[in-house]
């Protein structure tokens, strides 16, 4: 004789099957064990709403916003400077960190829209389509970094470094490294991958930040390496693609499943 489940209360289906959100997803089969989001898929629902109390879970929220805040401010300021060196001195590696300065308050305010919502901090779909916005974000911006470093390799075009571009580069370093770590912590604790996806970009300004000075160390005391500066920007531009491919194959598929519900957001 087979026990009747009421098909109303999804809390005693799965206590009475003796399954869990870690174990196995309700009123299927496949156990999630085989892919950690295969739960969060099947509810809309991102892995941090089954660790986070509704209250931590809007408190790492707020401090998510307040971080992009605080990056997109920061960086934009440091765009802008970078900017003025470049034209006012011709500066090219100025340039190349302004271009991705640019690209952190892109990422930053992606991050900004996807939390603006209180009612949707473990919403996958929301989550989803910012990876997919940063993913596209990520190809466009690598290519312009790989043509730049190609074209600056190309001309022989040596590195420069004034005391103003010194002084915005160990800033910069320093600060994205900084953004970085918070943002790599956000991340993990609501498991956002868009989070985590602005975080690596903040470490890659921080990267480009320090190689800056890098190659203009090197290029002083030995003139051979004058392609140390290009060589690092089109490694990082190759870097940034690679992750932004593999961010639009994992999520685009997502988007797609998880589409229908954003009606319930």
């Amino acid at each position: 004789m087979e026990t009747a489940i009421p098909e109303n209360r999804p809390g005693l289906l799965r206590e009475s099957w003796g399954c869990s959100s870690h174990n196995v997803c309700c009123g299927s089969s496949p156990p999630c064990s085989e892919t950690t989001s295969y739960c969060d898929r099947a509810e809309g629902l991102l892995e941090s709403s089954t660790r986070l109390k509704p209250h931590e879970a809007q408190n790492y929220r707020k401090k998510a916003l307040w971080v992009s805040w605080f990056s997109i401010i920061v960086t934009l300021a440091l765009a802008v400077a970078a900017f003025t060196v470049s034209v006012m001195r011709y500066s090219a590696s100025a340039f190349g960190f302004a271009f991705d300065a640019i690209l952190d308050v892109l990422s930053s305010a992606i991050v900004l829209w996807r939390y603006s919502n209180a009612a949707a901090v473990h919403s996958a779909h929301r989550e989803y389509i910012a990876c997919v916005i940063l993913g596209v974000i990520f190809l466009l911006s690598s290519i312009c970094i790989v043509v730049k470093a190609i074209h600056d390799l190309s001309t022989r075009l040596l590195p420069e470094v004034d005391d103003f571009l010194f002084s915005v580069s160990i800033l910069s370093g320093i600060l994205c490294s900084i953004l970085a770590v918070l943002k790599f912590m956000l991340g993990k604790v609501l498991t956002s991958r868009a989070l985590i996806t602005d975080g690596f970009n903040s470490l890659v300004g921080g990267v480009m930040g320090f190689s800056i000075l890098l190659s203009a160390e090197v290029f002083k005391h030995n003139a051979a390496v004058w392609y140390l500066d290009g060589s690092i920007g089109v490694l990082i531009g190759l870097t940034i693609f690679a992750y932004g491919v593999k961010l639009l194959i994992d999520m685009v598929p997502r988007v797609r499943q998880t589409r229908h519900y954003e009606m319930f957001e």
